[in-house]
């Protein structure tokens, strides 16, 4: 899936990125696009932007999902606020029904 073209791209704008690491197992398509559109929505809000989104993988330890994930927002403060926020709230309302997902919030510093 093709990251919405509002969704900045492009590098860390401070000393402190933060970052949103997924692994995701969809197992309703359909949903997910929902997903998909409004998890832009608040990556936009909280000018973030997708480091990796989806692509090639090799599990070189452990357990694997089918899909991996990387957001980077401008610090972690923003990269928690984002998460929290009511956009993305109501996007991972769609991803609970399409997919089983784990997330975790890493500070870049």
């Amino acid at each position: 899936m093709q990251p919405a073209a509002r969704v900045i791209s492009g590098p860390p704008e401070g000393p402190d990125p933060g970052y949103w690491v997924m692994r995701i197992d969809v197992h309703d398509p359909e949903t997910y696009k929902s997903y998909v559109a409004a998890d832009a929505i608040a990556v936009e809000k909280y000018k973030g932007w997708f480091l990796v989104r989806g692509g090639r993988y090799e599990a070189v330890h452990g357990i694997a999902r089918s899909r991996n994930v990387v957001l980077a927002f401008p610090d972690y403060t923003t990269a928690l606020a984002a998460y929290n926020s009511p956009e993305y709230q109501y996007a991972l309302g769609f991803r609970t029904k399409a997919a089983v997902a784990e997330a975790i919030a890493v500070h870049g510093g």
